[in-house]
């Protein structure tokens, strides 16, 4: 007898549903195609000790399961219940009037209790696209697919339960999820604040502007002068996630595995990912041997956060280049081609030096000309010319770090960072894929960002003084625009083109500059 089920595969954050194929004929034999992997094909040794622990008959006759499109790699042991229930039911055991209408998916125990499994909500969606009647699925991802509306979704303890409810005798309710409820009861305060800050408004003020345009920032200083304690601290001040925006971020930690552990089933406040220097150029934009969104995909909507910037391996952070650029990863290998979102800001920080105390007001730079050099050199031109601002960090004052006045809270800067991507919002209406001004390309900067006589003058004369270079003139404008968003102001005047200059003084010529005056190069 032909029996089909169906599954689902995942590549990349979307869903390709997969028709399971099992024939059961006379001999005795388990015949597995389809370019199944080895997770896969082990799939028997999970299916035969559950379906027997289960109380059913593992017919001992000759079993072929085929799993179509055969041109498509199957991965993962998420089909070992799908292949059960058509093994079952090819062998009479289970009814298969209704088998066709629900994607199966769960990964069996040898005593028939299923495992939860990973990308459950872009199957669910695709699953709702093609028209199926309901999901079958682990119990412990059952509400993370039934964000899904148009769709009933069976969360399932054992192999026990499915069976008998195609079968008849169980009556189970679909797990019911308002996704907008959920959202909303989620978007919990964070325990960290800006006002823990003490001192560094210059500072505050920069990350302000760079939460408003979704700049890019690289924060440049001393150890402790409170470089990580300021980035941690960004998500605070940005804009809330929409609904959309945390369906497309719950999509990418689904397919990585990230969500279900803490019971939440909807990511609803903007992601911060920290990866330690060590990582390699796969975990951070994704890939491998069994595809995986990277860091910076898991980053998306949210802050990527690399600390101690150059000891970071060059090739690492070679690879971001494209994905600041494109906001998007693709993973080519020679049978596939696969696509990650990688819309993130990206905040970084460094040492000056090895040492990490050149320039510092109190303590001596031990490290020679070279050496300083080299360090500096770690971080190519090109990243940097995709980081809109830099800023020097000094370290706090001794007065300032004991004061008891308390600092700007994070609500109260995030008010004003609202209102600036609203402006942007209403800008770009018509732009497709551009919500905030750091996202700009060429001819939008030039109809947008026009400034008059004495601006392109003080403009000129900064670039000069300063050494900056001719890359950092778009950069300088994209932060000026966001300046003037954040004063209301329709036209970009000469305050906001002065303070965006000073956020890139410490471009890639200008700290070349400032170090040979101080007699390092």
């Amino acid at each position: 007898m032909l029996v089909r089920t169906c599954g689902s595969a995942v590549y990349g954050v979307n869903a390709t549903t997969i028709t399971v194929e099992v024939n059961i004929a006379s001999g005795v034999n388990f015949i597995h195609v389809g370019l199944p992997d080895n997770a896969v094909k082990e799939s028997q040794k999970r299916i035969v000790p559950a379906i027997k622990n289960c109380k059913y008959t593992y017919p001992r006759l000759e079993i072929t399961v085929n799993m179509a499109p055969a041109d498509i790699r199957k991965e993962g042991s998420a089909y070992d219940l799908t292949i059960a229930m058509g093994i079952l039911a090819a062998s009479g055991q289970v009814k298969q009037d209704d088998l066709e209408k629900y994607i199966i998916m769960g990964e069996l125990s040898l005593d028939g209790s299923l495992q939860p499994i990973k990308g459950v909500l872009p199957i669910a969606i695709q699953a709702q696209r093609e028209g199926f009647k309901g999901f079958i699925l682990p119990k412990q991802n059952a509400r993370e697919a039934a964000l899904v509306k148009g769709l009933d979704v069976y969360g399932i303890e054992n192999l026990v339960e499915v069976v008998e409810f195609f079968n008849g005798d169980l009556i189970l309710e679909p797990t019911v999820v308002d996704a907008e409820a959920e959202f909303k009861n989620n978007q919990s305060r964070l325990d960290i604040d800006f006002s823990d800050v003490r001192g560094q408004e210059n500072i505050k003020r920069a990350m302000e502007v760079a939460a408003a345009g979704g700049h890019n920032i690289i924060l440049i200083g001393p150890p402790g002068a409170g470089k990580t304690m300021l980035a941690k601290r960004l998500p605070t001040i940005l804009p809330p996630l929409t609904l959309s925006e945390a369906l497309e971020t719950t999509k990418i930690h689904s397919v990585a595995g990230k969500l279900g552990k803490d019971g939440a089933s909807l990511v609803s406040i903007r992601p911060f990912r920290s990866p330690h220097h060590t990582i390699s150029d796969v975990a951070l934009v994704g890939g491998g041997g069994f595809p995986q969104p990277g860091e910076i995909s898991l980053a998306h909507n949210g802050v990527l956060f690399l600390d101690e910037l150059p000891e970071f391996k060059r090739t690492v952070l070679e690879v971001m280049r494209q994905p600041l650029e494109e906001r998007t990863v693709t993973i080519s290998r020679a049978k596939f081609s696969i696509d990650y979102p990688a819309s993130f800001m990206l905040v970084a920080s460094m040492n000056p030096c090895p040492c990490g105390y050149y320039n510092h007001p109190d303590k001596d730079c031990v490290c020679g000309t070279i050496v300083v050099q080299k360090y500096l050199n770690k971080v190519s031109g090109p990243l940097l010319d995709r980081i809109d601002i830099h800023l020097e960090v000094t370290p706090v004052p001794f007065k300032e770090l004991t004061s008891q006045r308390s600092g700007e809270r994070s609500d109260q800067v995030r008010e004003r960072v609202v209102r600036a991507r609203e402006i942007q919002a209403n800008r770009f209406i018509g732009s497709e894929g551009i919500y905030c001004n750091a996202q700009m390309n060429s001819s939008l900067l030039h109809s947008v960002c026009q400034i008059g006589e004495d601006g392109s003058t003080l403009l000129k004369t900064a670039m000069e003084r300063l050494g900056l270079s001719a890359r950092a003139y778009d950069r300088i404008l994209k932060v000026a625009r966001t300046i003037a968003d954040l004063d209301a102001s329709t036209n970009i005047e000469t305050a906001h083109l002065a303070e965006a200059i000073q956020y890139r003084s410490l471009d890639r010529e200008g700290w070349a500059g400032q170090a040979t005056q101080h007699g390092m190069g």
